[in-house]
């Protein structure tokens, strides 16, 4: 999804920025502010694509989660359960004092994968607890 959104607005802005010469609006558009049209795309684009960078790493010993621009490692002692509560779009990590760490790389919008993913992080939690 990301490389999607990141392809469509960098296209708009490009065709935007194309066609604002050839506007009748009344306002005087040079080269510049086509060039400026086009990195506004560019710097859209590239935003787009940080939701492209969440991962979660783990093993017998903890686990690593980063999500769009901030990671975090957990030893399994510190978290209580992996949860994917329904109706939520990422799973989370269950911590004390009811609090949660949100798992951005396991996505409700990856179905079957997601539910494997989840079912893997659960087991390793088990070994770790037990």
């Amino acid at each position: 999804m990301s490389v999607l959104l990141a392809v469509v607005l960098l296209g708009v802005f490009v065709v935007v920025s194309l066609l604002l010469r050839h506007s009748n609006t009344g306002a005087i558009f040079g080269l510049s502010d086509q060039i400026a049209m086009m990195g506004v795309g560019v710097i859209l684009a590239a935003g787009s694509m940080l939701f492209a960078t969440p991962r979660v790493r783990a093993d017998a010993s903890g686990i690593e989660v980063r999500n769009v621009l901030v990671g975090r490692k957990f030893a399994w002692d510190e978290v209580l359960s992996v949860s994917f509560p329904d109706g939520a779009s990422f799973a989370r990590l269950e911590l004390p004092e009811d609090e949660y760490y949100g798992v951005l790389a396991i996505q409700a919008v990856d179905r079957e994968r997601a539910v494997q993913s989840v079912r893997k992080l659960r087991a390793l939690h088990r070994q770790a607890w037990s």
